[in-house]
């Protein structure tokens, strides 16, 4: 089904509702149906959704584009929410990143590749996301009253984060070093408030109100931005 300029993927499943997804990394657009719904109820269902459909198809474009960073001198790299211009050295020791005022600067060994740039790099950002975290788990354990029983941190295509209740463990997206560091603050409170509350419904939304009161003004702001910060 083509809707304006976009294609949709109509898959008919035995399923009771009407899903939409836009996949990564390049906005491929899919709505799965019941089968006893109409391709007529299906295109009015993704003209009512349509801006929605173009805002993640543009974020989805966007970081694909972005991820193709050749990690050469004077790119943009953010940090914390500042930028900083990528300065590339080659020297015979063990590769390294630093940040110096407005620089983020490389360290890697001669000839070492692209992929091997990129993997120092993004190795540490989450390095830095490991650092930040323990203090804020402490600050927040008291307040929220839940334990924590462990972080990971690792580079994700959609999600800033997630828990799993059972286990009180928590994930943070390695690409939260990249935003101003309230945002890895948000994302914290929100994880965590998931070991009280495992859904988002109304007694969740009522618990990050008491913890972080300006909670959806940085919900908003991480949605309406590429999980990756290149640009």
């Amino acid at each position: 089904m083509v809707l304006d300029d976009i294609t949709i993927d109509v898959v008919f499943k035995q399923i009771k509702t009407v899903r939409l997804s836009v996949q990564p990394p390049h906005g491929r657009v899919r709505i799965s149906a019941p089968l006893c719904v109409s391709l007529a109820a299906i295109r009015d269902f993704a003209t009512a959704k349509l801006e929605w459909i173009r805002k993640h198809r543009e974020q989805l474009q966007q970081q694909a584009r972005e991820a193709q960073s050749d990690y050469r001198e004077w790119e943009p790299h953010w940090v914390w929410g500042r930028c900083c211009l990528l300065s590339v050295v080659e020297a015979d020791q063990s590769p390294s990143v630093v940040v110096s005022r407005q620089r983020l600067l490389l360290t890697v060994r001669p000839d070492t590749g692209r992929n091997e740039r990129q993997a120092i790099v993004e190795g540490w950002y989450r390095q830095q996301v490991q650092r930040a975290v323990p203090p804020l788990i402490g600050k927040w354990e008291p307040l929220i009253g839940v334990r924590v029983a462990g972080v990971s941190v690792r580079r994700m295509k959609t999600r800033w984060g997630s828990c799993t209740p059972s286990s009180g463990r928590i994930r943070l997206n390695s690409e939260l070093a990249k935003r101003s560091p309230e945002f890895l603050e948000y994302v914290v409170v929100h994880e965590m408030t998931h070991l009280l509350e495992p859904s988002h419904n109304a007694r969740f939304k009522t618990l990050m109100d008491r913890f972080l009161p300006q909670w959806r003004s940085f919900r908003e702001l991480l949605n309406r931005s590429p999980m990756n910060h290149e640009s």
